[in-house]
């Protein structure tokens, strides 16, 4: 039973994954002391297992990107530490603006065809 209650990722990509998905989740959420505790936590999971694993197994490409996440981890802290917004997630263990990626307007168009097939103009 207790085996089950844990997460437990197969490599050290794995575990990157899933803890870039915890850090998306609460990137935004208000600064309370939990959350910078639970912050360091990851970041201290993330430093001492997941970075030495990824060196054990030979992977330079994992611990490029446990570094990489590690950067963006602490300047997320010193940047909500210091009362700014963090405008941005994580995604593939790096910081992506929220401006980054283009938005594209949607206008349907309703015809006179069934309600299933309307046509969008970009």
């Amino acid at each position: 039973m207790t085996e089950n209650r844990y997460y437990q990722p197969k490599n050290a990509k794995d575990a990157l994954r899933y803890i870039e998905g915890l850090f998306n989740q609460y990137v935004q959420a208000p600064l309370t002391m939990e959350l910078v505790a639970y912050h360091q936590k990851l970041i201290k999971q993330i430093q001492e297992d997941i970075l030495p694993a990824a060196q054990n197994a030979g992977q330079a490409v994992q611990v490029e990107n446990a570094k990489q996440m590690l950067l963006t981890m602490q300047s997320w802290l010193r940047i909500r530490m210091s009362g700014q917004p963090f405008a941005g997630k994580m995604h593939h263990f790096r910081f992506e603006a929220d401006n980054a990626k283009p938005k594209f307007k949607r206008h349907v168009i309703k015809g006179r065809n069934g309600g299933a097939h309307r046509s969008v103009r970009h």
